[in-house]
């Protein structure tokens, strides 16, 4: 397989064959971000990636699922993903489903009948980043949209049948931040209603805008107290229909996984027990991005 540069994927996506279609991501500014340092944006050549079917036919017969990398396939223009999912669905005839990072971005750039047309060549899921649902959190951190573009894009994407994943990056808002940044990331959640929820803990990366921030006393990270009850705040805000709540990422301090509505009661207890000090929290030297 042709690998440039580090490859990044979903923790839900760890068994999947992962396909570079394309380098870097499309938006690149976010202040927290460090997955792509050092790489531009770029479109893989149509040859390079029917090579790497070619040898995931070989290889990889017991992988029932594809991802596409890098930061944000959707961005891919129409023609080239539809071939992408014609490619796979042909040579690999045994997957099930196919996944991608998407971004308020990419999905804006399709029609609810591209959408659809992607749904049925084999897009199944979606991984989409919120990281907040607070405007002035939002545009410190660069990210491209506003909390409203980015919740009509992801009903956009439920609407067209893929399986949505929203991520959500506790401790963005700061100390200082921290509550409001978790009760408007909640409100957007609830307008969004995902069917899943990754919720990681902000980890300060060297060499991005915000890990100088923090080193100019410009931005407080929240301490391990601190981001518990962040997340407690955002997880009490929660009316969702139905799925799952993630925060099992390495970066998180306290691993949960619930199921929503209905487990809500006992991990608010669970965090509870946390913040009274009742529950080992996992050790900074073993939190990883």
């Amino acid at each position: 397989m042709d690998y440039q540069g580090t490859i990044i994927r979903p923790p839900s996506e760890a068994d999947s064959i992962l396909l570079q279609v394309t380098l870097g991501c499309s938006h690149g500014k976010c202040a927290f971000c460090g997955a792509y340092q050092g790489k531009r944006f770029g479109i893989k050549d149509r040859e390079t990636v029917v090579r790497d079917i070619a040898f995931a036919a070989r290889h990889c017969r017991r992988q029932r699922r594809v991802f596409l990398c890098d930061g944000d396939a959707m961005i891919l223009p129409q023609p080239r993903l539809l071939e992408i999912l014609a490619d796979i669905r042909r040579e690999l005839p045994w997957v099930t489903r196919v996944g991608t990072y998407a971004s308020a971005k990419s999905l804006r750039s399709k029609s609810d009948a591209q959408l659809a047309e992607l749904r049925a060549m084999g897009l199944g899921i979606v991984y989409m980043g919120l990281e907040s649902g607070d405007d002035m959190v939002l545009a410190a951190m660069g990210k491209n949209g506003n909390s409203a573009t980015i919740v009509e894009q992801g009903r956009r994407a439920r609407q067209a049948g893929f399986k949505l994943n929203v991520t959500v990056i506790n401790g963005l808002g700061g100390v200082e931040g921290s509550l409001a940044h978790a009760r408007a990331t909640a409100t957007a959640l609830n307008a969004m209603d995902p069917d899943q929820i990754g919720a990681l803990s902000l980890m300060l990366v060297p060499g991005t805008p915000l890990h100088a921030r923090h080193a100019r006393g410009e931005f407080v990270l929240p301490d391990a107290h601190g981001m518990l009850a962040e997340i407690r705040e955002m997880l009490a805000g929660l009316h969702l229909t139905r799925g799952l709540f993630l925060a099992n990422h390495a970066s998180n301090y306290l691993p949960l996984k619930v199921r929503l509505p209905s487990g809500k009661d006992a991990a608010l207890g669970e965090i509870d027990a946390a913040l009274a000090g009742m529950r080992r929290l996992r050790g900074e030297g073993v939190r990883r991005l």
